[in-house]
């Protein structure tokens, strides 16, 4: 993957009208392969190893939360990157999940290419699917540069996307409940 990325990359540098062969540019096509193949890598994840059986028996019923969850992702439209938060509430249903696999699963989805809207769906499903909870909650803030270094050039935007299932779509006094604890309500 990397001799092939590098050989691309080195073919868009000429493209751009640079000297791969220059000495600053040398070893840029395949620094730039290694960071595509990183910020990429949630390609060759799967749910069940990032979970890793760290799915356990609990008897609280209570809502849980996760907030401000850093991500990073790659706008799909033009491969520009997309920064921000995501919070995540779900209701246990006799299983919790642990702690860091929220982040986890934040980052196996953003580390993709994307678009907002369908990682906010990705990580609630994921969490639904491993849990088995009574409703799932996912809130995602981000800046994106395909908005701020290009096109209308906005650098102060933010997008905001939610995924709400079971209870917390069902029933407004959850999902206010979960808007509140994240800091939205």
């Amino acid at each position: 993957m990397i001799d092939s990325l590098s050989g691309s990359y080195r073919d868009v540098i000429r493209a751009i009208g640079e000297d791969p062969q220059r000495e600053g540019l040398l070893d840029t096509p395949k620094r730039a392969a290694k960071a595509l193949e990183f910020l990429t890598s949630g390609y060759r994840q799967d749910l069940k190893t990032v979970v890793n059986n760290a799915v356990f028996e609990s008897d609280n019923d209570e809502m849980v939360v996760v907030r401000d969850i850093e991500l990073y992702s790659m706008c799909e439209h033009h491969m520009l990157p997309f920064t921000g938060r995501c919070h995540i509430g779900y209701l246990p249903n006799g299983k919790v999940l642990g702690l860091s696999k929220f982040a986890r699963i934040t980052d196996m989805f953003a580390r993709r290419l994307q678009i907002q809207e369908n990682l906010t769906r990705q990580i609630a499903l994921a969490i639904q699917k491993v849990t088995g909870a009574r409703g799932v909650g996912v809130v995602i803030e981000a800046h994106h540069f395909c908005m701020m270094m290009r096109g209308v050039e906005k650098q102060n935007s933010t997008m905001a996307s939610s995924v709400m299932l079971g209870d917390f779509r069902e029933q407004q006094a959850t999902r206010s409940e979960f808007m509140r604890l994240i800091g939205k309500g």
